[in-house]
C-alpha cells in the first residue's frame, strides 16, 4: 500500500506540473489524491485544510513577512546604494571591479534584508547600466549577479533557514544563522575567483581609484545600514530577542533610516506594503501546501521507508551524503527552494543524522545545494529576474552561467566535505 502511496504522490505531482498547475496547488492536490486512497473525498479535503492551517500556526513564521516588509524597504529606502558605494570603495579600482562590487554587494545586502530575489533586482538595475556603460560583456555581468544573489539566502538572515528549522523539528534558528556566516563568505570568494578567470579573459580595465578618504566617506554613510547587522544577528546570539522579534526590529529601523536618508516617502509605503504582502502570500501558501505533503508522506511512512532504502543502499556518510546532493540537485531544477527545504527535510535528515551528520551542518549544505536550482531553468526564479533585469533571453544566459554554476558545486562541495567551515562559529558561540 506504501509504494502505492508514493507511486500516486509523485505521478500526480509531476503530472500537474507539467500540465502548468502552479507548484502551490500541485502540492496540494497531489497530498489530497494520495490520501482519498484510505479515506473518502470530504475528510481528506478537511484534513489537507486542517494540516495547511497548522503548518501555518508559527510564531516562528512570522519573521518571513517582517524580512520580506524589511528588504523592499531596503530596496526603495536607499540602503543598497549606500551599501554598493562601500563595496565600489573595496574593489572598483580593480580590473573589472564592478563584478566585484557586485558580489561584495549582494553579500552585504543579504546579511540584512536576507532577500536573494531583492538582491538581484536592487544590485542588478543599479550596476548593469554601469557595466554596459564601461563595455562588461551583458551575460557575465548578468551571471555573476543571478549567482552572487544566492549569498543572502545562506549568510543571515534567512527565510529559508528559518522555514527549514520548521520542517527539522526545531533545529535552533540561533545556531543556523551563525553557522550560514562561513559558507556564504566562501560561497562568494569562490564566485570571486571565477569571475576574475573572466575579467582576465575579457580584458576588462580597471574602475576609478577611490581616495583612501572617500572610502572612509563611503563606509561612514554605509555603518547605519551595517549596524542592523549587530542589531538582529547580535540580539538573537546574545538571547535578547527571539528571530520573529529581530525581523520586525528590522522593520523598524529600515523604516526609520529609509525616511532618514530622505529617500522614502509616506505615499510610497501602500505600494510597499503591497509588494510585500504579495510576496509573503506566495510563501506562505507554498509552505501550507508543502505541510500538507509532508503530512501525508508522515502518514504513510514514506520518509521511513526512503530512509531504510537510502541505508540499505549504504552506510557509509559520505556516499549518503552524495547521494542526496545529486538528488537535491535534481529536484532544485524543478522545484522552488521553499517546498523542497519542507518536503525532503523530513525524508532526509533522519537518514543523514543516523550516518553522524549534524542537522546544522545537512541545513546549510542543502539550502546552498537548492540555491544552485533557483539560477536553473525552468523555475529558477533568480534566472528571469537576472535576465529581465539584464534585457537578455534564456538562451543567452545559460551558457555564460555553466562556469558559476561549477563554481557554486565546488563551494557545496568544500563545506560537505569539510563540517567545521559550518559548525566553528555555533560551537564558538555554545549554540549547538
Amino acid at each position: 500500500m506504501e509504494w502505492i502511496s508514493i507511486a500516486i504522490l509523485v505521478l500526480s505531482f509531476v503530472t500537474l506540473l507539467v500540465l502548468g498547475v502552479p507548484v502551490a496547488w500541485s502540492l496540494g492536490l497531489s497530498s489530497f489524491f494520495t490520501l482519498i486512497i484510505t479515506i473518502s473525498a470530504l475528510p481528506a479535503a478537511t484534513t489537507i485544510a486542517q494540516r495547511m492551517a497548522t503548518g501555518l500556526d508559527s510564531f516562528a513564521l512570522l519573521a518571513i513577512p517582517f524580512f520580506v516588509l524589511a528588504g523592499e524597504i531596503m530596496n526603495r529606502g536607499g540602503i543598497a546604494n549606500r551599501l554598493i558605494d562601500f563595496a565600489k570603495g573595496l574593489t572598483g579600482r580593480l580590473p573589472g571591479g564592478l563584478l566585484y562590487v557586485n558580489i561584495i554587494a549582494a553579500m552585504l545586502f543579504g546579511a540584512i534584508a536576507g532577500s536573494a530575489a531583492a538582491a538581484a533586482s536592487a544590485i542588478g538595475s543599479i550596476l548593469g547600466k554601469r557595466m554596459d556603460e564601461e563595455g562588461y560583456p551583458k551575460t557575465l555581468g548578468a551571471s555573476v549577479n543571478i549567482t552572487s544573489s544566492t549569498t543572502g539566502l545562506i549568510i543571515p538572515p534567512s527565510n529559508v533557514l528559518i522555514i527549514y528549522s520548521l520542517a527539522s523539528g526545531g533545529v535552533s534558528i540561533a545556531a543556523l544563522f551563525v553557522a550560514g556566516y562561513l559558507p556564504g563568505l566562501l560561497l562568494g570568494l569562490i564566485l570571486m575567483a571565477c569571475a576574475a578567470i573572466f575579467i582576465k579573459k575579457e580584458k576588462l580595465a580597471p574602475g576609478e581609484r577611490v581616495s583612501f578618504n572617500e572610502l572612509g566617506r563611503a563606509f561612514w554613510k554605509a555603518v547605519p545600514s551595517l549596524f542592523l547587522l549587530f542589531v538582529v544577528i547580535g540580539g538573537i546570539v546574545g538571547g535578547i530577542f527571539t528571530a520573529t522579534e529581530a525581523s520586525a526590529i528590522a522593520v523598524v529601523y529600515t523604516l526609520v533610516l529609509s525616511f532618514a536618508y530622505r529617500e522614502l516617502k509616506l505615499s510610497e509605503l501602500p505600494g510597499i506594503l503591497i509588494r510585500a504582502s504579495e510576496t509573503t502570500a506566495v510563501v506562505l501558501l507554498l509552505i501550507g501546501t508543502s505541510m500538507s505533503m509532508s503530512w501525508v508522506m508522515s502518514a504513510e511512512d514514506i520518509p521511513q521507508m526512503i530512509s531504510e532504502f537510502m541505508l540499505t543502499v549504504s552506510d557509509n556518510k559520505w556516499v549518503i551524503l552524495i547521494l542526496i546532493n545529486l538528488i537535491l540537485l535534481g529536484v532544485g531544477i524543478f522545484m522552488d527552494i521553499t517546498p523542497a527545504v519542507l518536503i525532503f527535510t523530513p525524508i532526509f535528515l533522519p537518514v543523514v543524522t543516523k550516518v553522524g551528520v549534524d542537522p546544522v551542518h545537512f541545513g546549510i549544505m542543502m539550502v546552498l545545494n537548492l540555491c544552485i536550482g533557483l539560477c536553473t531553468p525552468p523555475v529558477g526564479s533568480l534566472l528571469f529576474v537576472g535576465v529581465s533585469i539584464a534585457k537578455l533571453s534564456l538562451t543567452q544566459i545559460i551558457r555564460p552561467l555553466l562556469p558559476f554554476f561549477l563554481a557554486m558545486i565546488l563551494a557545496l562541495s568544500l563545506i560537505m566535505i569539510f563540517p567545521e567551515i559550518t559548525l566553528v562559529l555555533p560551537r564558538l558561540f555554545d549554540l549547538l
